[in-house]
């Protein structure tokens, strides 16, 4: 395919000769990204689920309690569609959004039945990188990195800015699929931008999954229904350091780098196989035994790594623990559930959508239809089965997240549900904001940031004090 020009005023976005330093075919991933080392502030949320996978620092001005009012530092309007998660560091909120005048079709919390995809539209969208302080909830600066027509359908429910940016401390990484990977400083300033091809996608749904950051390199996962692989760049200039074809169709799962005692790994999750690679591209090991889509972000906890491919209309949807160290195919045997690199596996726990949370010694999986499980980390044994959270939800698409001894898990609807860890299920309180929300919250210092259709919060309790950084 060939890559368009942008129509955008070289005021407003990057020039067409920067756009074309280097046409990378196909692209792109789906859904909301992964733990990785990044230097920046002790207190920053830096990425997608943060840097532990969703648990934040304790702090008391945290909140447990909240709604459009009460424990709201600011509210801010978000112009454009975007599902992108808000990333922290220091004072500044990262998020993305696609602007337009087109009355595109709204999205609708619940499963589609396969989904309603949207016809391409025929006016202009803008691709906005947005800064806010957070502070104050002002719009620092806004930044269009791309003025052109879609070329290619989406989902109702998701967006053309549904991969989650990233930062180091120094400048953010945003990723459009089908569109390119920018670097920015956070001054707004584009410092290098590669243009990426549009790729079909499973059943024109669109994309969604972020790009990952370790020691100075950006990856990608980009598997789609044309050319699917995986990519290294430099994240100083943008170069691409290595790429390797994968025999995979579209999935959404972001890749997870993985560090442990004996390596560094990075880790893919596809619904062919789940594949693991050295930082050069060298394939160490795989599997096979996912179901029909994979979204949810593999992350470390304990020792191990946690896996999950919940396709809901598959009737195999497996969670994996993966012990460090493996080589070669590790596949399980028809009916077995461990071997010597898989510590412990399950054949019908895993989500859709939301990734699990290891929280204490437990791992919980959050179902899009309401359901909560709770399983031994270690061992897989169960704790409780399905609990119902709520009747009245459409369902769950963010990724839970915990701290101060809470867990929370934000509906579609705009509902946060706070649930009790530990052995014994139980909901302790929801706090509205009336709004539909699919993006995954940030947790920065004693503040929540959440995203829902056109705003954001920052919340926070303010009745208490503060802790200051940890």
């Amino acid at each position: 395919m060939s890559v368009r020009p942008s129509t955008a005023s070289p005021k407003h976005t990057i020039s067409s000769v920067r756009m074309r330093s280097l046409l990378i075919r196909a692209v792109v991933v789906l859904a909301c990204s992964a733990q990785v080392p990044v230097v920046a502030g002790g207190a920053d949320w830096p990425q997608f689920r943060g840097r532990d996978a969703g648990v934040a620092a304790d702090n008391p001005r945290l909140p447990a309690t909240w709604d459009t009012t009460r424990n709201v530092v600011w509210t801010t309007e978000i112009p454009g569609v975007g599902w992108s998660s808000p990333i922290v560091s220091g004072d500044h909120v990262f998020i993305t959004a696609v602007v337009t005048d087109d009355a595109e079709p709204k999205a609708k919390p619940g499963l589609y039945n396969g989904g309603v995809v949207t016809a391409t539209s025929t006016m202009e969208h803008r691709w906005v990188v947005y800064d806010v302080a957070l502070a104050t909830g002002k719009i620092r600066w806004q930044r269009e990195v791309r003025r052109a027509l879609p070329t290619l359908p989406r989902h109702q429910k998701n967006s053309y800015a549904s991969e989650t940016p990233i930062t180091d401390g120094t400048r953010v990484y945003a990723f459009f699929a089908g569109v390119g990977l920018f670097a920015l400083n956070f001054e707004g300033q584009v410092l290098w931008a590669k243009e990426f091809a549009d790729v079909k996608f499973r059943n024109g749904w669109g994309s969604g999954a972020s790009p990952v950051l370790h020691k100075g390199r950006l990856y990608l996962v980009c598997d789609n229904d044309e050319e699917s692989f995986v990519a290294a760049f430099d994240a100083e200039t943008g170069r691409e350091l290595w790429r390797i074809d994968r025999n995979e169709k579209t999935n959404w799962s972001t890749p997870f780098v993985w560090e442990h005692g004996q390596r560094t790994e990075l880790v893919t999750a596809g619904s062919g196989k789940v594949r693991s690679y050295d930082l050069q591209g060298t394939l160490l090991w795989e599997f096979a035994g996912m179901s029909g889509i994979t979204i949810p972000t593999p992350f470390a906890r304990h020792g191990l790594l946690f896996i999950s491919s919940g396709y809901v209309g598959d009737e195999k949807r497996p969670t994996y623990a993966i012990k460090p160290g493996a080589s070669g195919d590790i596949s399980l045997a028809p009916g077995v559930t461990a071997n010597a690199y898989v510590a412990w596996s399950d054949p019908t726990i895993a989500p859709y959508n939301p990734t699990p949370l290891v929280y204490g010694d437990y791992l919980y999986t959050l179902l899009d239809r309401g359901f909560f499980t709770a399983h031994d980390a270690r061992t897989g044994k169960e704790i409780y089965g399905r609990q119902r959270i709520t009747a009245d939800a459409s369902g769950f698409t963010s990724s839970p997240w915990a701290y101060n001894g809470k867990i929370f898990v934000l509906s579609e609807d705009g509902d946060t549900y706070v649930l009790q860890p530990g052995s014994e299920f139980k909901v302790l309180g929801k706090n509205p904001l009336g709004e539909m929300a699919l993006a995954t919250p940030a947790v920065s210092d004693d503040s929540l940031i959440i995203r829902t259709a056109s705003k954001l919060y920052r919340i926070s309790d303010r009745e208490k004090p503060t802790a200051g950084r940890p």
